[in-house]
């Protein structure tokens, strides 16, 4: 029974409203336009007022019926409920509430407003945080396996005896404590060979 109410408030309470409130606007009848105002605006608290009821009056014997025959009365052009309504109720108590509820809006548009703010540069931060670590260990990960590749590659050429290479480049990539030795003897070596 939940499902018709809600398949009937779908297509009677907000769809066929919907399309009446285009065509009032379409033909710019004032009469028809005020007239949907109304009905949206005792729509709006219905489906406000709602919300509560569901959790707590669902057990109420013809509960959902009772909500269909509101939803028609409002639409009827005979009983005019949504109008009746707006001006008995409605208009008369947001008259007197406006300067309140309009202050009440504009503080919250500031807090929120605030809050974003705070909460935005606080992701920003966190997410700027999440970057950096990231990329210094990614960073830190990618120079270790350079490092790895590296020492692997020079073990290979020094392991190989009969290498074209020659051997001041395994001696001076292994370490630099030994490279002014290293480079003397080469010198030498091609010094001596080249007296020869």
């Amino acid at each position: 029974l939940s499902f018709v109410c809600f398949f009937f408030r779908l297509i009677f309470g907000t769809l066929y409203p919907a399309y009446y409130s285009y065509k009032a606007v379409k033909s710019k009848d004032i009469k028809e336009y005020v007239k949907w105002m109304m009905y949206w605006i005792i729509f709006a608290l219905f489906t406000t007022a709602e919300t509560f009821t569901d959790i707590f009056l669902c057990w109420f014997p013809f509960y959902y019926e009772l909500k269909i025959a509101f939803v028609a009365w409002l639409l009827s052009p005979y009983t005019k409920g949504s109008s009746l309504l707006y001006r008995k109720f409605v208009h008369p108590t947001l008259s007197s509430k406006e300067k309140e509820i309009d202050d009440c809006l504009v503080q919250a548009k500031d807090r929120s407003y605030d809050a974003l703010v705070h909460f935005g540069k606080r992701g920003l931060n966190v997410a700027a945080t999440a970057a950096v670590m990231a990329a210094s260990k990614g960073q830190g990960a990618l120079s270790e396996r350079l490092r790895s590749f590296s020492m692997q590659d020079l073990s290979t050429i020094r392991g190989d005896s009969s290498s074209t290479v020659p051997p001041s480049v395994t001696v001076r990539a292994s370490s630099k404590q030994s490279q002014p030795k290293t480079s003397r003897s080469a010198s030498e070596g091609t010094g001596s060979s080249g007296k020869c």
